[in-house]
């Protein structure tokens, strides 16, 4: 399994920041390879992304919603994927930490995560979604709350 850990300061408070992550269906605006977002209902999430020059789909679920504070989520089908994101109020702005664990597959996956090329791509998405949020602000928001007992995230009880 791999894991992959970064973060990236957003200059806006953690409301505006944490509502514009909710917003599932705008990501292929800002991370690379995602082709489509489609939100099912407040819990569940459809995924369809070009993956080491293959295109993917999956279905993933919110485990923990807790507003202006995290979201974990873990996929339903397929090899593992879980992950994490937090925010955090951080010198005037916010700490977007995320957190991914996933079983590569293929061995183009493999030798990516070997030669950090995932780990990069991630950086570069939260970098993106810095740009995207700051340039436009919140562009709308899910305030809800999931809590799964059984859910958890990735490194968490």
């Amino acid at each position: 399994m791999a894991y992959i850990e970064k973060s990236v300061h957003v200059a806006l408070p953690v409301r505006a920041v944490y509502d514009q992550w909710t917003q599932f269906e705008e990501f292929p605006r800002f991370m690379h390879g995602v082709r489509e977002v489609r939100q099912v209902d407040d819990r569940h999430i459809h995924w369809r992304a070009e993956i080491a020059g293959v295109e993917e789909e999956w279905d993933a679920e919110i485990t923990h919603q807790e507003p202006d504070r995290r979201i974990a989520w873990t996929n339903t089908a397929g090899p593992h994927n879980a992950g994490l994101v937090t925010f955090e109020e951080e010198g005037g702005g916010t700490r977007v930490r995320l957190r991914i664990e996933y079983t590569p597959r293929r061995v183009v996956e493999k030798l990516g995560d070997v030669l950090g090329i995932v780990a990069r791509r991630v950086e570069a998405n939260l970098e993106r979604f810095k740009e995207y949020v700051e340039a436009r602000g919140a562009t709308g928001a899910w305030r809800g709350r999931i809590n799964d007992p059984h859910g958890g995230a990735p490194g968490q009880p």
